[in-house]
């Protein structure tokens, strides 16, 4: 159990996050579905179209079976112009992981074991308890 590292687009080789970097991703998650060749079941999350995820990474803000909202307030003049405020979670620590062992420009696919992602606990109304998760990341920046 844990992650499982599937590349695919080589990144620059030379350059991967260290504990405590802040790093710019973008991603979309998966439920794990084991009937389909791509393992990639119902999507339940994505920054495509959002903006990218920006997080530090391996110092623990990404804690396993217990997520953490993030909420991006809109401001005045956001909510004068009537867009919308959005939450999204803090990725699963499979993410510490997987994206530690990623270098800059790199594509991956994560497949992320229930013990290194939410756990029994899951996350209502998105991620079933005992779910192993699948994400595609691609490092877009470091610090």
């Amino acid at each position: 159990m844990g992650v499982t590292k599937h590349i695919t687009k080589d990144g620059n080789g030379v350059t991967s996050p260290r504990k405590g970097d802040t790093v710019t991703i973008d991603y979309t998650g998966y439920l794990y579905d084991d009937s389909k060749p791509s393992k990639k079941g119902t999507q339940f999350d994505s920054s495509k179209g959002r903006g990218d995820f920006v997080t530090k990474i391996g110092v623990g803000q990404v804690i396993r079976g217990k997520p953490r909202l993030h909420c991006r307030l809109a401001s005045q003049a956001e909510e004068d112009e009537g867009k919308s405020v959005w939450l999204r979670y803090v990725a699963p620590t499979g993410w510490d992981e997987g994206v530690m062992g990623m270098s800059l420009g790199e594509k991956a696919t994560l497949i992320i074991s229930s013990d290194y992602a939410y756990g029994d606990r899951g996350f209502p109304g998105r991620i079933p308890p005992g779910s192993t998760l699948v994400f595609d990341v691609e490092l877009k920046k470091i610090n």
